[in-house]
């Protein structure tokens, strides 16, 4: 027969979705995906239930509800100081993950390099390359992260067309600093390149740090598109509610492709995110201190366990290294140990890396209950306690 699409034949099943099935395999505590265990606020699924009994249920406008599109300009106004016109510059998707296929299909052509930061998630590349892009891949390094300028610059040519940027960052929960986030700027602009700023995180960040979105610098505003997810926002990762934010002149083609993919979002969680956008400021402070609680909860107990704990500035997610622990040589190998014999899954940080990547490194997720964290810590202490008696 003839071949199928060299793009996705073949692929591996995402690593969230193997340490997942393995996890319920044998029981595990599940701190691989990176999904709350509890949903999001009442009021808002309420709105939800309650538009999809009053309906309308037909075919929402192809952009998105007005209510939402306006919801989301004022958020860009409230929280960055943008002003956005909801009318051209704003485009409702089925889930951040639609809206990167979207900005991507639209703006690379084939042949066009696209920057990508390693560690990435994991669609970035795929979808490059069926958009016929070609990945340059720039990484930031455990465990600083920092970011190589000079390696960047090196990366940016006349044939690059876009630079795909994640902050906050998954999976190193990385902040870009303002000095390098105006340096990407400067290199965009010098190079005339679009920038797809993956922001989904932007509300989860901690320790009294704001984000900023590269839109915001100078010279970017006409260059950049800004996604965002209600998923992370509020805690409904489910509902695969995105929305996209950028210049009417970029947002027409992005527009033309989410017509091809999905054309429309359920629009009874749409009228449902619009509310909750508009919650008052204590929802947003609330959100991101419970999650610094639970950071701080989940880093303690992991460093009394020996594992070495990485900053985490924002996102759902813990970097750890557990060298001298005897979990394997490699972060898969370490990965396999905990959720076999452990009970606890977690997912190894070279995934995230097109190839040589670090292994030591594995990565846990945080945003649980307060009794799952310490019931994976218990198995966590129980396993390496065994393990270090037997090996005395």
């Amino acid at each position: 027969m003839k071949p199928t699409n060299p793009v996705f034949t073949g692929i591996e099943t995402t690593v969230f979705e193997t340490m997942s099935r393995l996890a319920r395999t044998h029981q595990a505590v599940n701190l691989g995906q990176g999904f709350p265990d509890v949903d999001g606020p009442e009021d808002i699924r309420k709105t939800a239930a309650e538009a999809l009994i009053d309906g309308p249920n037909q075919y929402p406008p192809m952009l998105g509800l007005p209510e939402l599109r306006k919801a989301v300009a004022e958020s860009n106004r409230r929280f960055h100081g943008l002003e956005v016109d909801p009318e051209t510059e704003v485009l409702v998707t089925s889930g951040a993950t639609e809206a990167l296929a979207d900005c991507i299909f639209a703006l690379v052509s084939p042949g066009d390099e696209v920057v990508l930061i390693e560690p990435l998630y994991d669609c970035y590349l795929p979808l490059v390359k069926q958009a016929g892009g070609v990945p340059v891949r720039v990484r930031v390094t455990p465990p600083d992260w920092r970011l190589d300028k000079e390696a960047l610059e090196a990366a940016f040519s006349d044939k690059t067309k876009a630079i795909l940027l994640n902050n906050p960052m998954n999976p190193t929960a990385k902040v870009f600093s303002d000095e390098e986030l105006g340096f990407v700027a400067d290199l965009c602009i010098k190079h005339d390149v679009y920038a797809i700023c993956d922001e989904v995180y932007e509300h989860l960040v901690f320790d009294g740090a704001k984000h900023r979105p590269l839109m915001t610098f100078e010279g970017m505003r006409e260059r950049a598109v800004r996604i965002g997810s209600a998923g992370k926002t509020f805690s409904l990762t489910g509902w695969k509610v995105g929305y996209v934010t950028g210049p009417a002149a970029l947002m027409d083609p992005i527009a033309k492709a989410h017509q091809w993919v999905t054309f429309t979002t359920p629009p009874n969680l749409q009228k449902a995110v619009a509310y909750g956008l508009g919650k008052d400021d204590s929802y947003y402070e609330e959100l991101a201190g419970d999650l610094t609680a639970k950071r701080d909860r989940m880093a303690r107990g992991l460093k009394n366990l020996g594992f070495s704990v990485l900053p985490c500035a924002a996102t759902y997610f813990l970097t750890c290294g557990f060298e001298g622990l005897g979990l394997g040589e490699t972060d898969v190998a370490a990965c396999e140990t905990l959720v076999r014999e452990a009970g606890v899954a977690a997912v190894p940080v070279s995934a995230f890396y097109g190839s040589d990547a670090p292994s030591g490194y594995i990565r846990f997720c945080f945003c649980k209950q307060d009794w799952v964290i310490d019931e994976a810590l218990a198995r966590l202490s129980a396993f390496l306690t065994a393990e270090r008696a037997e090996s005395a």
